[in-house]
């Protein structure tokens, strides 16, 4: 894949229309079959070759009955591009020359992504041939496949699909026969204002890590995903500078700005530099809410969930317009996003740029908790639109202990931890910028937020590794919703936990209830409605995980850190340390099988992708302090490594642990300090 493009297929390379099958950009899917004949019969496939995120190789095989040897002698070869098309090579390796007919059949039915996920088949749009091109359009978009180099074919089109045909290949021994497609197309209207594929360099430094072989290669492969993901803003309105980037949520389904999702990806990458956290923040400030529209659910401050190039059905009533707001935690989020880049070193100027979004966004987190009874912030979602708004968001997202679906309006524990995270930074940084009135204002809400939350979401245990746990949410008359779930993970690292309430999530997560030993389940395998299978009621989410060890080494809680990161880091080398958006939350023992991907989890995925950063970062135990030009370092003990390119206010550092947990730094910018919890 190569973002907003990318194409998927089965093993052997062949597109036959079925399931997902298709090249695809900007959520259109411009083919849906490209099958390759040989003397009217499919190649035998024998080996398929990843060249990296955006491209592969499919190697196949052509016999010939009449041979006296089993030995192939006729090599086939097509290399795939995302957003390009691909080449096919025949190899002649034999001792005899060939002469054989080569034929392409393809077809589309420009069907929106939303169509292709849930299932709904598009009929087939009519092929319309021309030299050495065949050619779809309707109302929805357009495709054509072109031969770009080699010998012209011949085209035939027709309501079915299309061919292109050359009837008379003659090979003689050594010889290649190539021929280079190129794949292109769009939907119409071109979506105005829409995310495109970047032309600048990756926004991020590329680290040199010496760690645990397991970490390393997470981290690589992490970052050669993010870059395959990348997206550029193109309502940026000067050319001076780099581009807005950002990056899109994941493949296939969600190739574009994702509120929530590009502000976590950009989170966890801050250690290698500000540049995307930047991209991201300017992206989403241009598209804040403006005015209070009930479809779209935008209102003023509010930060856009999910960007499409057109309106989309979703299937069982879900009907989403193209700009999209449903969603609770990606404002709050938004502003910690900008505090944390502050804090990592992004430039004054985009700082105070910023400012006015950040407190426009906080504004809308104050004034919708002035709405709630208990003054928590809670989201009241439209008929049709997404049912539960933070990043558990499937329909039966929310169960209590009994397995019973509790529906919204819900107030969800880790939204009330983004809000006071957001609260407590935003008034530091308006403290810093001198507005102490603004700063003292958010200091109280905060404050008043930490104690309802204290009051009004533990539940007492009746057995478990501790007395007490966080609800997952709070229903409308304030009642805690029980069932031990993975979202009080995400608090710890927000600041609304006291250090006992710490301890208690820590011992939770620690439990073989929520850690499968592969990673953090959603949920409780000891509950009624767990199913590990399940899109959020019992599947281990790589980025949920991630950020409960963020929080744990944050909090000092090392060995429950450790005990997740080996979990995450054993499941990894089960996926080619690609890891999909979530997989199955099965218990580890020592006969269990390897862990298993959802069936319809994103691969790449955003956030997954970088997970591994943020664990190297947890681990490192980094967090500055731009005020007092302080690089606070406390380092999980087991975890030795060096980490070259780690970025602080635009400086390279490199960081050095022992077995011990002792870290020596180099390369701090000028009047910087080391300091040590």
């Amino acid at each position: 894949m190569s973002a907003p493009a990318f194409a998927a297929s089965s093993r052997d390379g062949q597109l036959r229309g079925e399931r997902a099958e298709g090249f695809y950009d900007h959520d259109r899917r411009l083919l849906h079959t490209l099958c390759l004949l040989l003397d009217d019969r499919e190649p035998e496939p024998i080996g398929v070759q990843p060249l990296g995120p955006h491209q592969v190789r499919f190697t196949a095989v052509h016999r010939y009955p009449r041979d006296r040897t089993d030995d192939p002698t006729l090599i086939v070869e097509r290399v795939r591009t995302a957003g390009d098309g691909e080449t096919i090579t025949l190899r002649n390796i034999g001792m005899l020359g060939r002469r054989l007919r080569v034929e392409l059949v393809a077809a589309s039915d420009l069907a929106d992504i939303a169509d292709v996920k849930r299932g709904h088949r598009r009929p087939v749009v009519r092929c319309t041939a021309a030299p050495a091109s065949l050619a779809w359009s309707s109302p929805a978009g357009r495709a054509r496949i072109r031969v770009l180099s080699g010998p012209e074919p011949e085209t035939s089109g027709g309501p079915e699909g299309g061919t292109l045909t050359w009837s008379r290949v003659v090979l003689r021994p050594g010889e290649c026969w190539t021929v280079q497609l190129c794949v292109d197309g769009s939907a119409i209207p071109t979506p105005p204002g829409h995310p495109v594929a970047p032309t600048d360099p990756a926004p991020w430094n590329d680290p040199v890590i010496e760690s645990d072989r397991r970490l390393k290669r997470l981290v690589r492969r992490g970052l050669a995903d993010l870059s395959a993901l990348r997206l550029a803003d193109p309502q940026r309105r000067t050319t001076e500078g780099s581009e807005d980037q950002f990056i899109a949520a994941g493949c296939p389904w969600y190739l574009t700005l994702f509120g929530r999702d590009s502000i976590w990806s950009a989170r966890m990458m801050l250690p290698l530099g500000t540049d995307l956290a930047r991209g991201t923040l300017w992206s989403l400030a241009r598209r804040q809410g403006r005015v209070h529209e009930h479809y779209r659910e935008e209102a003023p401050g509010r930060i856009l969930h999910e960007l499409r190039p057109a309106e989309a059905q979703h299937g069982h009533g879900l009907l989403l317009p193209a700009s999209y707001y449903g969603s609770v935690d990606a404002t709050p989020l938004f502003v910690t996003l900008l505090v944390e880049a502050w804090q990592w070193g992004l430039p004054d100027k985009d700082v105070d740029a910023l400012l006015p979004y950040a407190e426009r966004a906080m504004a809308w987190v104050v004034a919708t908790s002035k709405r709630d009874e208990g003054g928590l912030l809670r989201y009241y979602p439209r008929a049709g639109g997404l049912r539960h708004q933070s990043w558990k968001d499937s329909d039966d997202a929310v169960r209590d202990a009994e397995g019973r679906h509790i529906e919204p309006p819900l107030a969800l524990c880790e939204v009330q931890g983004y809000a006071y995270e957001a609260a407590m930074g935003l008034a530091r940084l308006q403290h810093s910028r001198g507005r102490y009135e603004a700063a003292q204002r958010l200091l109280v809400w905060a404050a008043s937020l930490r104690k309802r939350f204290s009051e009004a979401f533990w539940i007492p245990a009746r057995n478990g590794p501790a007395p007490r746990y966080v609800a997952i949410a709070v229903g409308h008359d304030l009642s805690p919703v029980s069932g031990p779930a993975s979202n009080m993970g995400q608090l710890l690292s927000t600041g609304i936990l006291d250090p006992e309430g710490s301890a208690d999530v820590a011992a939770w997560l620690a439990h073989p209830d929520l850690n499968s030993g592969w990673g953090l389940r959603s949920r409780s395998a000891a509950v009624p409605g767990f199913n590990p299978l399940s899109y959020h009621g019992g599947s281990v989410w790589t980025h949920d995980t991630a950020i409960a060890v963020q929080g744990l080494c944050a909090a000092g809680h090392h060995e429950e850190a450790s005990a997740l990161v080996d979990g995450l880091l054993d499941a990894a080398s089960h996926f080619s340390y690609r890891m999909p958006e979530l997989y199955a939350g099965d218990a580890r023992t020592e006969d269990s099988p390897a862990p298993l991907a959802y069936p319809a989890a994103c691969r790449p995925q955003g956030w997954s992708a970088a997970s591994g950063v943020a664990v190297l970062s947890a681990l490192l135990g980094l967090k500055p302090d731009i005020t007092r030009q302080t690089l606070c370092v406390n380092p999980v003990p087991r975890w030795p490594m060096t980490v070259r390119e780690i970025v602080l206010a635009g400086r390279g550092l490199t960081v050095q642990v022992d077995k011990d947990g002792e870290a020596r730094i180099s390369g701090l910018p000028e009047g910087w300090r080391v300091t040590h919890s």
